[in-house]
């Protein structure tokens, strides 16, 4: 415990999680408090973690959780959706009032009617499907996200090709950390399309790589964007976004017809390494650098440093997965590390299960079937929309598809959408073609939003609104490619529930049989295999399991510990990684890598790019922000005020556009504007800027300037890939930048949070 606690203060060892810093979670803190009020947050320099470190958003949690604006009550609309007009309730009125809905839904409509909506990497994940499933819809999705975009297309991927997720190894599994003896450091980290100096992406601590870096790992980094650790790089590719695919087989081209390849690794571990061979001649250098931009030697030399190095391993972010095809891009990736033997050993890629096998937040069928299987019967269960569709999503996902999701509430096809329940999720801020998403949830009955502030979708949308906690208000387990930890609440704020205390309560009223009778029963139940309780997890903080656990590192797929038959070999069809994928030539697709343009690129679609010759790449990570939250945060949104857009100073001032200047960028779909920011990092017809822009400041009847500042408006929605996974156009979009007359009337100024 940390030194220093004043009189009558307490300090609580926890982790953070969404809500509060946002993020996908798991960095130590030691929370002080004082007369029941949290006093300020640091970091558990002993939490293998984070080491101590913390961001500003984690730094910055005071500020978040006694904000004047949060919500401390459940809310019941009285006026129009969009009014903003609401009445203080109970939470039992609010219950009773949405037990009422929802089971009039369920008895006219069916409970696959309502569909449950959580954010990116939330913590209400888990909770929300037991509450989704005590209720009997299969309808569980992360809302907005077409060709479900994020992580997703790699998770699936990494299922399908090795059987298991991986994650570079940068000794996240040790307490010890660099000093455990069996850790061995990366030679060479390929860092595709992430900046870790501005990132905590999917559980995965990208500061890790810059660890790494100091101890003298080399970086290759694949980024449209000269990002802080390109400026630190041995190699940076500068591609054409939406270029990935081509990349990935150019660098196996090269690494294949070099020799470069780990032939033992490869002869007995891997399956249709000959047709990948012939597949990948496509591919020549050459023609690979006429596609993405980059220079035909530094394709030739990166493939060759990180074909040498050994080991090696692979960081990557969402551009892959929203690259056309992204599901098929995830592949060719998965390919380099393949074939290099840069899987399941030390300073490669780790293979990444839940420690313990305990899912607190379920991320494969298996763990769902495990903890939630008998909820609901399986008639049910085949009633969830995109199994019909998209195989992919019936045998590998856990979710509805978010694109059919969108569909059915615009055509009752495959059945009518009547109701939702939106956690966590300000979808208008951050949906692809967020008017779409207007139009196709006002048509539903009953709308549920959980959150901690009034948001554009809160008011737009919401007939109920229940006020969340934060991390800190909250008890809970975790375990997410590290240890497993134990969550302790530390404060309570008044009127505030946890997700896991709202889904809990709520799933009891609508299924009484349910087994667990409390939260700390369910927890206890969910670490059996970890042979701790609740109590004694607290107690000890966070475990990591045993060597020769089969959630522990090394060289499992030697040992007989990835398989369920005890064999040697990955879990995969063929006991291998598939470079053929067996399942993908099941399904009817190309069971092989190849490359497909963009949706709208220079070249798939000339014409248009006549229009709008510029490339659009949204989601620009801030270490301020996460994704559509914070910019209420006064202490965050002072050192970055305004939606800018990064643009080269030729390409602006060919515009006649100075620094500064408030620009509209507008795409075939819609338009938004933005402040120019001249940037020399960036290729001259390339633009870059955030996402999850709306205006805390604005009038929330006019949704706080939603449609003025929202860049998701330019992105199309149906773009997604032919499996249902990937190819969101987020990252490549075509547009137009011109001078706006005027610029945000009212945006922020210091005094008007």
């Amino acid at each position: 415990m940390p030194n220093g606690a004043k009189d009558n203060e307490k300090i609580v060892k926890t982790i953070t999680w969404s809500a509060g810093p946002g993020c996908h979670g798991g960095c130590g803190v030691f929370i002080h408090v004082k007369d029941g009020k949290l006093q300020k947050m640091e970091g558990n320099p002993d939490h293998p973690y984070n080491n101590g470190r913390l961001c500003p958003r984690a730094l910055a949690i005071k500020d978040y959780i006694y904000h004047p604006d949060r919500l401390r009550s459940p809310l019941k609309r009285v006026g129009k959706r969009g009014e903003n007009k609401w009445e203080k309730v109970s939470w039992d009125e609010a219950y009773d009032i949405i037990e009422k809905r929802m089971n009039e839904l369920r008895q006219k409509y069916g409970a696959e009617s309502m569909i449950f909506i959580q954010g990116t990497g939330r913590n209400v994940g888990g909770w929300l499907l037991l509450l989704s499933y005590s209720y009997g819809s299969p309808n569980w999705l992360q809302g907005g996200l077409t060709g479900n975009s994020c992580f997703h297309p790699r998770l699936v991927s990494m299922r399908i090709t090795q059987g298991d997720y991986t994650v570079p190894d940068c000794s996240q599994f040790f307490q010890e950390r660099y000093d455990h003896p069996e850790f061995v450091l990366p030679q060479c980290t390929l860092i595709w399309g992430q900046n870790p100096a501005a990132t905590c992406n999917d559980g995965f601590m990208a500061p890790w790589i810059i660890d790494c870096m100091k101890r003298g790992t080399k970086a290759i980094v694949v980024d449209p964007i000269y990002t802080w650790v390109a400026s630190k790089a041995a190699i940076w590719l500068q591609l054409r976004p939406g270029t990935d695919g081509a990349l990935a087989l150019g660098l196996l081209n090269v690494i294949i017809n070099e020799g470069l390849y780990d032939k033992e690794f490869v002869n007995k571990w891997t399956h249709g390494f000959d047709q990948l061979k012939e597949r990948v001649q496509e591919y020549p250098p050459h023609k690979v650098s006429q596609i993405t931009w980059v220079p035909e030697e530094k394709i030739i030399e990166a493939a060759r440093l990180f074909a040498t190095s050994h080991p090696a391993s692979v960081q990557w972010g969402v551009p892959v997965d929203m690259a056309a095809e992204g599901a098929i891009v995830c592949n060719a990736v998965i390919h380099l590390w393949t074939i290099t033997g840069n899987i399941d050993v030390p300073g490669g890629m780790a293979i990444a299960r839940m420690a313990y096998d305990v899912p607190p937040y379920p991320m494969s069928q298996e763990a769902i079937a495990e903890y939630y299987g008998d909820v609901m019967p399986p008639e049910q269960m085949r009633k969830r929309i995109g199994v019909d569709v998209y195989p992919m999503v019936k045998e590998f996902h856990w979710r509805a598809q978010a694109d059919m999701i969108l569909k059915a509430m615009l055509t009752d096809e495959p059945y009518p959408l009547k109701g939702a329940w939106i956690a966590g999720n300000n979808m208008l801020a951050s949906a692809a073609n967020p008017r779409k998403y207007y139009e196709a949830l006002n048509r539903l009955e009953f709308i549920v939003v959980v959150d901690l502030f009034m948001n554009p979708t809160t008011v737009a949308l919401a007939d109920i609104v229940l006020p969340a906690a934060t991390m800190a208000e909250r008890t809970g387990i975790r375990a997410w490619w590290t240890p497993l930890n134990a969550m302790q609440q530390a404060i309570e704020v008044p009127g505030c529930k946890p997700d896991e205390e709202i889904c809990f309560e709520l799933a009891h009223r609508f299924n009484p049989n349910l087994k667990w009778k409390s939260l700390r029963q369910l927890f206890d139940d969910f670490l059996r295999p970890s042979g701790l309780n609740y109590d004694q997890l607290k107690e000890k903080g966070w475990v990591f399991p045993p060597q020769g656990h089969p959630t522990a590192p090394y060289r499992r797929h030697e040992k007989g510990l990835l398989r369920k038959d005890g064999k040697p070999g990955f879990n995969t069809p063929t006991g291998k990684i598939e470079l053929y994928s067996t399942h993908f030539e099941r399904w009817g697709y190309d069971p092989l890598p190849y490359y497909a343009e963009p949706h709208w690129s220079p070249y798939s679609t000339p014409d248009l790019a006549k229009e709008y010759p510029l490339i659009l790449s949204t989601g620009r990570r801030s270490v301020l922000f996460f994704h559509a939250e914070h910019r209420n945060i006064k202490s965050l949104r002072e050192l970055e005020p305004h939606p800018v857009l990064e643009i080269h100073p030729d390409t602006a001032q060919s515009l006649g556009i100075q620094d500064g200047d408030w620009v509209w960028v507008e795409s075939p779909n819609g338009r938004c504007k933005r402040k120019a920011k001249y940037f020399h990092g960036i290729d001259p017809r390339v633009v870059q800027t955030l996402h999850g822009w709306w205006l805390p400041e604005k009038r929330a009847e006019d949704l706080f300037g939603l449609w003025e500042v929202n860049v998701n408006q330019l992105i199309p929605d149906e773009t997604q890939a032919q499996c249902g996974f990937g190819g969101g156009q987020y990252k490549s979009i075509l547009c137009k930048v011109y001078r706006a007359e005027e610029g945000i009337e009212g945006i922020y100024q210091k005094e008007s949070l």
